[in-house]
């Protein structure tokens, strides 16, 4: 490559600097783990529109370095990582900042502002019995949300027909199995 002192850069360039300190000292192996923006985003297997999002919203770390010479490291994939457990398991990108600013991962009880919309999931496990989840707010995935309908219906279904006690209208002995 010819010697180009047109090139920001470059010893000689305008403005360039020597002692120019990075903004932040890479952590150990840090220096050999560079991506730019398109490789971070299909490391973390979202979208660079929504890294550059997280960017805005404070939910990632800036890039190091500025304009075509910005690039991330491996704190930033960690970073992204993490908020996309964190949506995957439902979690809104409130609670996701509230997270990462230190709030302990269980979330205290949370009563519904008035005016606000909740979707709730409402699945009826026999004539008489009913299960109403806000799998949001419950931490559950669509996934989570069926198997424990399952497995609520398998309980019910074993403490009717169990061993006798269950279905009798509770006139069993009273004692525990």
């Amino acid at each position: 490559m010819p010697d180009r002192p047109d090139r920001p850069d470059h010893p000689d360039a305008p403005g360039h600097r020597d002692d120019a300190a990075p903004a932040r000292a890479p952590a150990a192996g840090e220096a050999a783990e560079r991506y730019g923006l398109d490789e971070l985003a299909a490391l973390a297997g979202v979208t660079a529109r929504t890294v550059r999002y997280y960017i805005a919203e404070g939910l990632v770390s800036r890039p190091l370095g500025e304009k075509r010479g910005a690039h991330y490291a491996r704190r930033h994939l960690e970073q992204l990582l993490l908020i996309r457990r964190w949506t995957d398991a439902g979690l809104s990108l409130t609670r996701v900042r509230e997270l990462i600013a230190g709030a302990p991962e269980e979330a205290p009880p949370r009563r519904a502002a008035a005016g606000s919309v909740e979707v709730w999931s409402r699945f009826t496990v026999a004539d008489g019995l009913e299960v109403h989840v806000e799998p949001g707010r419950a931490g559950l995935t669509p996934g989570q949300l069926r198997s424990l309908a399952r497995g609520i219906t398998a309980l019910y279904r074993q403490v009717r027909g169990g061993d006798g006690e269950g279905g009798n209208g509770g006139g069993g002995s009273g004692s525990p199995p």
